[in-house]
């Protein structure tokens, strides 16, 4: 069997790449080890957890309007139905994608794929009455094989209350406890969806923070409402060991204070994930990588075996399925010998905690790491009319500014639908937006969006709902 393109993997980046070659008029055959289209973001990451999320907030925000008089009961879980409801969302998407293939003519294999060349893939498992033949032969490959959960070998104990993102995610029940290890963004996320339905959640992370790539001052509002939200948050802590207990998990501790053990129900491990690069027979290939198994490409996404190009997790940092999608449209026009290359000046980031914490561009660790000289200014949603009236005034937006030039070089948000307002944030840092032109951006009122132009206006002296003037900027 020949093909002309082959995309190995159907996640964002992989779906992404097929469809645009296919209406480029490219002869595409997507191949997917899975049945379903989606990868790891719709099937057992981005989609159902933030499904999980929803409900978690809605349940919280039955507890907010209390102040306002509105009492409800309890909520009550039916873990069935709620576990149904998230496969729902899962099937409709993945159902779609399957549609959206067949109408542009992308050839579907359902299989596992490894290299036996640079041009030939060896077809194995699935449905042999999908493909004719078990060698795929192709002018081009795009490799989108994503990235998989890291599970420390001291860690698998063989039960199932040892639970990595994707068993979390299965939800077989509502443990009376579970502790998260590693407080990256997936475990905070996973830990507030079960402790909304009800389960005693602890963290434990080995560094002295939450989240240790954001900006601090991002960090501590979601870390207050942590502390309120969870049983226990234990940092600069160590997981010295798991002991399987049967009808729960032992888990050694080692602080400052020495060590000590807890049981609980379930243990999520969340400590990161690794890209999906090893026994695909990438060394039959010219394809190089990293120390870290990383796919090393250029800013096309070529690898250095001229036939195989590769996007997404398996191809860098940051692991996000929109910058994956990006880097599959950008190998696709590279392809067919359009300029094009990836070279965004701001990657938009979103962790969906309540509050969610979302920034674009340049943070303020990396200024002072790189030692760039900006201009900080915050803008308090305390002073936010929309913020004030839903009773969630505890974020901020703050603007990272040249002192010079006044272009935005990045933006940081802290509160409730931060991710859904942080859009132009990225339009106004890959346009060379200054603060000037999103404070003189009409923004609607009331909304929690109006807070970047709050935060422009703050910088130049102007902020009508807070009183901080300043000193005279450069026009």
């Amino acid at each position: 069997m020949e093909t002309q393109l082959v995309v190995l993997g159907g996640g964002p980046g992989g779906y992404a790449a097929a469809f645009l070659a296919a209406d480029m008029g490219l002869e595409v055959t997507l191949v997917e080890a899975d049945p379903r289209l989606g990868g790891t973001c719709l099937l057992k990451g981005c989609i159902p957890s933030k499904a999980l999320l929803h409900v978690a907030r809605v349940i919280s925000e039955s507890h907010e309007v209390d102040d306002w008089g509105v009492k409800f009961e309890r909520p009550g879980i039916d873990v069935n139905t709620l576990r149904a409801r998230k496969d729902k969302v899962i099937s409709t998407l993945s159902g779609g994608l399957q549609q959206l293939a067949k109408k542009r003519k992308v050839t579907v294999i359902n299989a596992r794929a490894t290299f036996e060349n640079s041009q030939t893939l060896k077809l194995e498992g699935g449905d042999p009455a999908t493909y004719a033949e078990s060698r795929l032969t192709f002018e081009h490959c795009i490799l989108a094989s994503g990235s998989l959960p890291a599970m420390p070998g001291a860690f698998k104990l063989g039960t199932d209350r040892v639970m990595d993102s994707t068993g979390a995610l299965e939800l077989k029940d509502i443990p009376e406890s579970l502790l998260v290890i590693g407080g990256g963004y997936i475990g905070l996320e996973m830990g507030t969806v079960y402790a909304a339905l009800g389960t005693k959640v602890s963290v434990v992370e080995l560094t002295p923070t939450l989240l240790p790539l954001c900006d601090r001052d991002l960090v501590r509002p979601l870390e207050a409402r942590l502390n309120k939200l969870f049983t226990g948050i234990y940092l600069e802590t160590k997981v010295t060991s798991l002991t399987d207990k049967g009808d729960s998990i032992e888990v050694g501790f080692q602080d400052a204070k020495g060590p000590r053990s807890e049981r609980f129900s379930r243990v999520l491990v969340s400590v990161g994930r690794r890209p999906n690069s090893t026994g695909l027979g990438l060394e039959n290939t010219q394809v190089e990588l990293d120390e870290k198994g990383f796919v090393v490409t250029d800013e096309c996404q070529r690898t250095a075996d001229p036939h195989i190009l590769a996007i997404g997790d398996v191809a860098g940092e940051p692991m996000l399925a929109h910058k994956a999608s990006h880097q599959g449209k950008v190998a696709v026009e590279a392809l067919l010998g359009e300029p094009a290359v990836f070279q965004p000046q701001a990657i938009p980031a979103v962790v969906f905690t309540d509050p969610e914490i979302a920034w674009a561009g340049l943070t303020e660790e990396q200024a002072k790491a790189e030692r760039i000289e900006v201009e900080v200014t915050r803008y308090p949603w305390a002073a936010s009319g929309r913020a004030v009236a839903l009773g969630r005034t505890e974020g901020f937006t703050k603007l990272l500014i040249d002192p010079d030039s006044q272009r935005i070089l990045g933006i940081g948000i802290v509160g409730i639908n931060a991710g859904d307002i942080l859009t132009e944030a990225v339009v106004a840092i890959e346009m060379g937006a200054t603060a000037r032109d999103l404070a003189e951006s009409i923004h609607p009122h009331p909304t929690l969006s109006e807070t970047l132009g709050f935060a422009a206006e703050a910088f130049l002296g102007t902020a009508t709902e807070i009183y901080r003037p300043r000193a005279a900027h450069k026009a």
